[in-house]
């Protein structure tokens, strides 16, 4: 089956181990093809953008998702798991449904449990600093 993908000007897209990037025009694709890792600008994080630990998980997926041997990714990624599921244990189901998902050979489901993980340490962050306002540091002065 065919995936239809428009591009904005100047948006990269991943297919397999190319990217592309469009000019200065909105284009229109048509990718045919089987088991092919696509991935669009707005899902790629780099090295740079993985500033958290679910983020970090989301980069080692995306790199196994990508790469003609997921399994070399595998230690990374179970490593930064045990270390979330220890300081955080109520992420666990989530991290189930990822790990689920690796197993199972379906790495862009995988990705999609690991946008979870994001949104649900952003959660937590958020939480967080709403019942721990930082301390007004003017009127410590």
């Amino acid at each position: 089956m065919a995936l239809k993908v428009e591009l904005k000007p100047h948006e990269r897209i991943i297919v397999g181990n190319s990217v592309i990037t469009n000019t200065d025009q909105r284009a229109r694709l048509l990718i045919d093809g089987e088991n092919v890792p696509i991935l669009r600008e707005r899902d790629i994080l780099t090295p740079e953008t993985a500033d958290t630990p679910a983020k970090l998980v989301y980069l080692a997926v995306q790199l196994m998702y990508i790469s003609p041997d997921p399994q070399t990714q595998h230690g990374t990624y179970f490593n930064l798991v045990r270390d979330i599921v220890t300081a955080v244990p109520s992420a666990w189901q989530i991290i189930e449904g990822i790990n689920n998902n690796i197993m199972s050979g379906d790495l862009y489901r995988a990705l999609k449990e690991a946008r979870k993980l994001i949104a649900y340490e952003d959660k937590l962050r958020d939480q967080y600093e709403a019942t721990h306002p930082k301390a007004d540091v003017s009127s410590a002065a």
